[in-house]
């Protein structure tokens, strides 16, 4: 569905940019809303008994060139997320809404409506299983410390630079044995840790899938890259009725107690990841 831009070289051209799909012909909330950068004011466009949350952007600026290179630039690529963000949740205080992927575009309003009305099904089965829910993030980490095998302290004399040792040492009897033994505990203890920790995490998600209509399991982060030394063991996301919001906060401290991880409870947000098929 997601088509940038048409002739990079025709600066002038416009295409429609479309942000998410709503079930009411009026969507209050959205219009004259600035978008994304360098656009018109966002509007709408029905078609059918759906309509289309759009805004008019030059269809330059969504080449595959200029494109790929916001990409790159981490400051542009989130000041375009975060507008496309902002426009989705304001359609979303008045109902339910399929919000679309990042830079989704079409070159005429013509082609919009035609390619948005052949996908009107699945978007009215999105818009009836979302509705009156909404999404919540949980993650759990391990407080078990770290798993490396921190290396042993030298067993021989201390060398200072500039000076040679004055005799050399021999391994205490008995040592290579107890070096195994101690190498061997450790990795028993680390694998220990890892087992509770798929356990507490295995808790967790099946006891949010009981409160929720529906679930996701997505890629732990890893420490390096999400700045956080503690151990991901769980990174789901929750499709759960409001009315049954109350029980979450409960629920993750109930967890937290049982199971000895941490429980970290995110939202509600606009059910990004629960807009495609079943």
């Amino acid at each position: 569905m997601t088509q940038r831009g048409a002739d990079p070289s025709s600066a002038d051209i416009d295409a429609v940019y479309v942000f998410a799909v709503c079930g009411t012909r009026t969507p209050a909330g959205v219009a004259g809303l600035p978008g994304v950068p360098g656009g018109d004011a966002v509007g709408t466009l029905p078609f059918g008994e759906l309509t289309a949350v759009v805004q008019t952007v030059r269809a330059a600026d969504f080449t595959e060139e200029a494109w790929q290179a916001r990409l790159s630039d981490r400051q542009q690529l989130e000041r375009y997320a975060r507008a496309h963000h902002h426009v989705v949740s304001a359609a979303a205080v008045a109902g339910p809404v399929v919000p679309l992927p990042l830079a989704t575009l079409y070159h005429d309003e013509q082609r919009a409506r035609s390619a948005l009305a052949a996908e009107a099904a699945r978007f009215r089965a999105v818009l009836e299983r979302t509705a009156d829910h909404a999404e919540w993030g949980v993650k759990v980490y391990s407080t078990g410390s770290g798993g490396a095998d921190r290396p042993d302290p030298p067993s021989g004399p201390t060398v200072t630079p500039g000076r040679p040792t004055e005799r050399t040492s021999r391994p205490t009897p008995g040592a290579g044995l107890a070096y195994l033994e101690r190498k061997r505990g450790l990795r028993a203890e680390r694998e220990q840790r890892q087992d509770a920790a798929i356990r507490a995490a295995e808790t967790v998600d099946a006891s949010f899938q009981k409160v929720a209509a529906a679930a996701r399991r997505l890629r732990s982060h890893a420490p390096e890259l999400a700045g956080d030394r503690r151990v991901q063991v769980l990174n789901a996301t929750y499709l759960v009725a409001k009315d049954r919001t109350d029980e979450l906060g409960r629920l993750a401290r109930t967890l937290e107690e049982s199971t000895g991880a941490q429980v970290e409870l995110s939202g509600p947000w606009v059910p990004y990841s629960f807009v495609g098929e079943g």
